[in-house]
């Protein structure tokens, strides 16, 4: 019996750890990377939804309810009505947590309140019912994603693209745009609707809470060896070595006055929008100069991660960089103009005092040579 409980905890343990996996692919492959905050709430609810399906098996089967939930059997001493009766609290209570997670994500500015707020979290019960489905679901299409990239020896990443609401189309058309300038051809297409399709129905079993999470149509950008997910705050990008490598390089130095955010957080985002606003206004040289030093400020007392921190100064040399070009560029721009008649005087003087000079110097060899012949003469 030792053994066997032994050989239990660690097929036990390796479902945990397989499940996390899995679960994290499908996470991902539903909203893409999100903030660290709304990643660890996101992924709460989903084990949730899941011990949600395992407690209301546990209240038909108590036994396996629990072998689901604790990966052990029942202890022999407690009673089945007691589990069922458990269970049963669980099933019922794990929903309104969900909606209360739900309405925790919803944007600050969207989240309900009064009746509403009631609304919105009795709504964990078809929501909690839905993302079941939909990670059993998205579990196995990550799954065979997965495999597919082994296969063909692709890598993934994911870049922290937060798209700013209602300008989704513009940074689809803009990355195109940027993959394209950097020698990468590739077409615009619909996500398969495997992928696409279910946030839409959670948002909507959600009443529509996870607003920007969640874009009208999930799209794909898609070449023979690169692919990427646009989601609404990550992009992630699926391909060879080489071609990950060139689109990221692209993405992350040519998207840096589009309406995104390439950090997660709302410092380094306010450094971002001021950075975007100089790249895309005219200003002379010493307003430039003031606003990069301001920048520099206030870069230096920015208590944010080290990789929003290490973005945002990045675009900032960017934005200076530019500055520069365009200063040499207004340079080249400009025509030369006719001298004006001050000018052309001084030119005329001083063509005159260069040809007395010469006059001067001519007449001086001159005299110089007569006084060397009559000396030799008298000799």
């Amino acid at each position: 019996m030792a053994i066997l409980a032994g050989l239990a905890g660690m097929l036990g343990r390796f479902a945990g750890r397989l499940l996390n996996t899995t679960l994290g692919w499908a996470t991902t492959l539903l909203f893409g990377r999100v903030s660290s905050r709304n990643q660890t709430v996101l992924l709460l609810i989903v084990f949730a939804s899941l011990g949600w399906v395992a407690l209301l098996v546990g209240v038909l089967l108590p036994d396996v309810g629990t072998m689901l939930i604790a990966f052990v059997p029942a202890p022999e001493f407690v009673q089945e009505e007691w589990i069922r009766l458990a269970m049963l609290a669980g099933a019922v209570l794990l929903p309104l947590a969900v909606g209360v997670a739900a309405v925790f994500v919803t944007p600050a500015q969207r989240r309900p309140s009064g009746a509403g707020l009631v609304g919105a979290v009795l709504r964990g019960y078809p929501f909690t019912l839905a993302l079941a489905v939909t990670i059993a679901v998205l579990a196995g299409v990550a799954t065979v994603r997965r495999l597919r990239a082994l296969a063909k020896r692709w890598e993934d990443t994911h870049l922290p693209v937060i798209v700013q609401p209602g300008r989704y189309e513009e940074v689809l058309g803009r990355i195109h745009e940027v993959l394209g300038e950097a020698g990468l051809e590739m077409a615009v297409r619909p996500a398969p609707r495997l992928v696409s399709l279910p946030p839409k129905l959670l948002d909507m079993a959600a009443g529509h809470a996870l607003g920007e999470l969640v874009p009208d149509q999930l799209m794909l950008v898609k070449s023979p060896d690169l692919e990427l997910l646009v989601y609404p705050s990550d992009l992630a990008i699926s391909g060879t070595k080489a071609k990950v490598a060139a689109c990221r390089a692209a993405v992350v130095s040519r998207l840096t006055y589009a309406p995104t955010w390439l950090t997660a957080t709302a410092g380094s985002q306010a450094i971002e929008d001021e950075i975007r606003r100089l790249g895309t206004v005219s200003v002379d040289s010493d307003t430039a100069d003031a606003a990069i030093k301001d920048l520099d400020v206030r870069l230096a007392s920015l208590v944010v991660p080290f990789e929003d921190w290490e973005s945002a100064y990045r675009q900032r040399l960017q934005l200076e960089r530019d500055k520069l070009r365009g200063r040499g560029q207004d340079v080249k721009a400009t025509e030369p103009q006719p001298p004006s008649r001050t000018d052309l005087a001084w030119r005329v003087a001083g063509a005159a005092l260069i040809g007395l000079v010469a006059a001067d110097i001519a007449l001086l060899i001159a005299s110089r040579g007569r006084t060397v012949g009559d000396d030799r003469k008298e000799r």
